[in-house]
């Protein structure tokens, strides 16, 4: 591999230069043989290619203060775009994102917004991960297993080496397989994914946004607004 050129993805600095080696591995110019292939055979992917990397460039690798972490992105048009469980406007909030618009007011008291873009958590800190970064339309799952999640694994241990006192929300079993990749020294907060099908068995009165809050605020970090603008 050593005579190929190297990988430059378009991402945010920070997680460029900590993450090089990672682009340059065999497995990650598989991953992207096979979305280029995707695309040449004329399958429609999400998010867009420039919005792949969203949550890594809104929020740098220094910044981060709390690690949400999802499955796989929304497999609608006009959905994902880069951050778990956040959706573009005009789209509405999808069921699980309901939900935690629920949860927020009954642990917060912030009402709940008519859309599900959630920018403005991560320009606040809040690192949204889905384990893996792409999906082909319609079809859930389609892009797992083709190597998103060993670089979404390095990622997470990344941002753990590197920060301190983070808050890791691992909502759903899919998230909680991740926490033996976070290391010593962070708040992992766990419970139900907050789908239908679930939330009703533990994320309900999770009250896992306060307690973010009062974690970040206990070793100096700003809290995090959670109310969407």
């Amino acid at each position: 591999m050593c005579d190929l050129p190297p990988i430059d993805p378009k991402i945010e600095a920070s997680w460029k230069e900590a993450l090089w080696d990672e682009f340059q591995k065999p497995y990650f110019r598989e991953l992207k043989k096979f979305l280029v292939e995707e695309k040449a055979s004329k399958q429609v992917v999400y998010p867009p290619g420039s919005k792949i990397f969203t949550a890594f460039n809104l929020t740098p690798l220094d910044e981060v203060k709390v690690v949400l972490l999802g499955q796989d992105p929304y497999h609608g048009p006009n959905q994902a775009h880069g951050l778990c469980f956040s959706v573009l406007e005009p789209t509405k909030p999808p069921p699980s994102l309901v939900n935690i618009y629920k949860e927020i007011h009954r642990d917060l008291g912030i009402p709940a917004p008519e859309h599900g873009n959630l920018s403005s958590w991560a320009r606040q800190g809040v690192f949204m991960l889905n384990t893996a970064l792409t999906v082909r339309k319609g079809q859930a799952g389609s892009h797992r297993k083709k190597g998103w999640e060993q670089f979404t694994d390095a990622v997470i241990r990344t941002v753990s080496e590197r920060n301190k006192n983070l808050v890791f929300l691992l909502w759903g079993r899919d998230a909680q397989s991740k926490e033996n990749l976070v290391g010593e020294g962070h708040l992992v907060l766990k419970t139900t994914h907050p789908s239908p099908f679930s939330a009703r068995h533990g994320f309900e009165g999770c009250s896992h946004f306060s307690r973010t809050n009062a974690y970040l605020k206990e070793h100096g970090k700003a809290e995090i607004n959670w109310e969407i603008d």
